[in-house]
């Protein structure tokens, strides 16, 4: 679905833009309080949370500060093996946002075993399928979504996804799809994302160039330009994640260089409509 920004006229409006990995990655370590008013003082309206078990306790306080500022809890990150009915901190987060009444976004990475490789391909397709179709009831129970993040390995690849999605058939199941981690797909990008787009909860974007760095300034490599280019050409209106991802970096200063590297992109591409969001 198309977020209001997005509707409004391109893609990568400011408005559309999603504050991500700024929770373990920030060299200043914000709490809460301090990462809403940032986030604020950046103009970022929409924050997908990643933790780490210290940051439980303040859960409550994250969605009180973010709502005070009007910034919408737009994703949860959450992990787990193949059997997540197993895992205490998916009940965790479940319970949390039942009963907080949070509708959001889980963006879900169902972590295959070691020896998944030798397994048939019919028989990953319908393990994934399960662990992920279990969470999606969950999650629909609550009002929420749950998005199949790409992090690398066989659930990494947007073919496998796909092939999950065409399993279960549930409305509330997608992608979302992380630059950073897709850097063996860029030869290929153009070729899977218009199959990909229609089940796209959320982009996240990243500096991209052969051989890495995995972390990059947006702007900073020779491959995101295409890539951009390719996703204003597609049906996709949903949110871009733009991220810091780097623990020796405040994630103000990450953000905002991230910010300025796309804006930069943005004027190569000519998109005028975007670029008059972010003055």
């Amino acid at each position: 679905m198309a977020s209001a920004g997005a509707e409004k006229g391109g893609v990568f409006r400011k408005d559309n833009l999603i504050a991500w990995c700024v929770v373990p990655f920030d060299a200043r370590q914000r709490g809460p309080a301090e990462r809403a008013a940032m986030l604020q003082r950046l103009g970022i309206t929409m924050l997908a949370y990643d933790w780490r078990d210290k940051d439980i306790p303040t859960w409550d306080q994250e969605a009180d500060e973010l709502a005070r500022r009007g910034i919408k809890f737009q994703g949860f990150w959450m992990s787990s093996g193949l059997e997540p009915e197993k895992d205490k901190r998916i009940r965790l987060i479940l319970d949390f946002l039942k009963r907080r009444r949070i509708r959001t976004q889980l963006w879900y990475w169902p972590a295959a075993p070691k020896d998944f490789e030798s397994v048939p391909a019919d028989k990953k397709v319908e393990a994934v399928a399960r662990a992920v179709g279990w969470l999606a009831s969950q999650a629909r129970e609550i009002g929420c979504s749950v998005g199949m993040y790409n992090h690398g390995g066989w659930t990494g690849e947007p073919e496998n996804q796909l092939a999950v999605i065409k399993r279960l058939k549930m409305p509330n199941v997608g992608i979302v799809y992380n630059f950073h981690h897709g850097h063996e797909q860029m030869d290929r990008f153009a070729q899977f994302f218009p199959a990909l787009a229609p089940h796209l909860m959320a982009v996240n974007l990243n500096g991209m160039r052969k051989g890495g760095p995995m972390i990059l300034t947006i702007g900073e490599g020779d491959r995101e330009l295409e890539m951009l280019r390719i996703i204003r050409k597609s049906k996709y209106r949903g949110p871009v994640g733009i991220l810091n991802h780097r623990t020796d970096v405040d994630a103000e200063e990450g953000l905002a260089r991230n910010i300025e590297g796309l804006r930069n992109l943005l004027r190569q591409m000519g998109d005028n409509v975007a670029l008059e969001t972010y003055r």
